[in-house]
């Protein structure tokens, strides 16, 4: 009589599934059928009250049995949830041709913007881009640039080393040398583009890391006037007809003489604020005639040959032409910030 149950029941699971047309119906199917609580599960405990001779073949039939109806269930869940997108789309909740959602479509930082559009000003002039490597030799960062071991000028470029003589470059300016080694006895007239690393404190106008372009010109009868016209050149270029420079001098270790150039800061109009240190003034470039020494070290004779050099943000004059007041922003990730350019 056991087993009639089983079967009676098994019959009457199945029936009652085919009639499940919702996934609400099927998990009650399963709740009243196979649960804890369900008619095939109590059947199962029955097993304890069969004489022994009978207990193996009850408890293999009632298995199979388990076994086909999880089977049958699995497939009409599939069959119920087809019939229920058919039906959606027929009834015209789902229009399959719509065309799907648009991606976000990225674009290039702003960094790399206003790198590409430095590039092009002074390809205009005749400079090419050379690359140097971030990660410097010491000898190259400072000896060479007239900058030994004993020099003060050391602690103007306070950074991040890699190991006794191998660190993260400060300044683009050991690419002089590189080019000035790889391409003589020839005419050069370059930019040297790239990211540089000083260990400073991080504030509205100063980062630990940005984007320098470096510039370097040799040739013969190479002078100051070529210096400061090329620079008031890229000025007038980059931030338009009307804008203001002035040149001061200064002091690097590796020209000889020095100067800085200004421009009138457009975040102010000229009256002051945080970036400009209230001045109405923001350096844009160091420069100078290239220091013999440094020229000799690249392998020119500084008797016949002459240059000039000079080393330019990228970040700095993006804030001003873009109005940013704040170096952060750039590398914050903010899109809020990113998506504005």
């Amino acid at each position: 009589m056991r087993f009639d149950e089983l079967e009676r029941r098994y019959e009457e699971a199945q029936a009652a599934l085919a009639r499940a047309e919702t996934p609400e119906a099927l998990e009650s199917w399963r709740t009243a059928w196979m649960g804890r609580k369900g008619a095939i599960t109590a059947l199962t405990r029955q097993i304890r009250d069969l004489p022994k001779e009978e207990r193996p073949a009850f408890g293999q039939r009632i298995n199979e049995v388990k076994a086909a109806l999880e089977a049958a269930y699995e497939a009409r869940a599939a069959e119920v949830k087809a019939e229920a997108l058919a039906q959606e789309l027929a009834e015209g909740a789902v229009d399959i041709t719509l065309p799907g959602r648009p991606l976000n479509v990225g674009h290039l930082h702003l960094t790399t913007q206003t790198l590409r559009e430095i590039y092009a000003i002074f390809e205009r002039m005749g400079f090419e881009v050379y690359e140097a490597p971030e990660v410097e030799l010491g000898y190259y960062n400072f000896d060479l640039l007239n900058i030994p071991p004993y020099h003060p000028a050391r602690d103007m470029w306070d950074t991040f080393w890699v190991d006794d003589d191998l660190l993260l470059r400060t300044h683009t300016s050991p690419g002089q040398i590189r080019v000035m080694r790889e391409r003589y006895p020839e005419p050069i007239r370059v930019i040297l583009p790239g990211k540089v690393y000083r260990y400073e404190q991080i504030t509205a106008r100063s980062e630990h890391q940005f984007y320098q372009v470096e510039g370097l010109a040799v040739g013969r009868h190479i002078t100051m006037s070529d210096l400061i016209g090329t620079l008031t050149e890229f000025t007038r270029m980059f931030y338009g007809e009307h804008r203001r420079t002035r040149v001061r001098g200064s002091y690097f270790p590796f020209t000889e003489p020095s100067i800085e150039i200004d421009t009138d800061c457009i975040l102010c109009g000229g009256k002051g604020c945080p970036v400009c240190k209230y001045t109405g003034w923001l350096e844009i470039a160091g420069a100078g005639m290239v220091h013999p020494v440094v020229l000799q070290n690249g392998g020119y004779d500084p008797d016949e040959w002459s240059g000039f050099a000079f080393g330019l943000g990228v970040e700095r004059p993006a804030m001003m032409k873009y109005g940013v007041k704040d170096i952060r922003l750039f590398y914050g990730n903010d899109l809020r910030f990113l998506r504005q350019f």
